[in-house]
């Protein structure tokens, strides 16, 4: 759980899809869009191809998508770690990082999403809405902004290009 000690995403350590931990602070340095996702959802095929998209584009310039599966909203992904990764890399051909299903709400939720809701986000609280709620995270691993399951991640370009200073 987050504690006092917590000053950024690089204090967490998460499984991957293997069960490996994984120090979030490998990634210091490099622009976060951490997303809970899904594979049975009806916004799955139009985030992974625009997620595969952004990461296409600026990952050699610092930027990293960080996927977490969820099985929270409407059980659209209830597969195993190994059969999400198998839908995600045939089907997709998604390169970005996928780790090990997490609950982002409630008593169960992960420490990174507890740490990550702690900010005023708008009218619906702190807990996530649905799949594919997106955490963009600047080099210093400070929470830049939150966006709602419905957000494009097309629509968030022009926020990382200005973290990553290309505009």
């Amino acid at each position: 759980m987050a504690s006092d000690l917590t000053k950024s995403v690089y204090d967490f350590i998460v499984k991957d899809a293997k069960g490996n931990d994984v120090h979030l602070n490998i990634y210091k340095g490099k622009v976060l869009l951490i997303v809970n996702v899904a594979s049975k959802c009806g916004m799955t095929n139009s985030n992974y191809t625009e997620l595969n998209q952004l990461y296409d584009k600026y990952r050699h310039q610092g930027l990293e998508i960080l996927a977490f599966p969820c099985n929270q909203f409407g059980e659209e992904e209830p597969g195993s770690n190994d059969q999400i990764l198998d839908f995600v890399c045939t089907r997709f051909k998604s390169e970005f990082p996928v780790f090990g299903k997490i609950e982002v709400n409630g008593e169960n939720a992960s420490p990174l999403y507890k740490y990550m809701k702690l900010g005023k986000w708008g009218i619906f609280g702190d807990d996530i809405q649905w799949n594919f709620a997106k955490f963009l995270v600047d080099q210093k691993g400070q929470l830049v902004d939150r966006y709602y399951p419905t957000t494009s991640p097309l629509t968030i370009e022009r926020d990382v290009q200005k973290l990553l200073g290309s505009i």
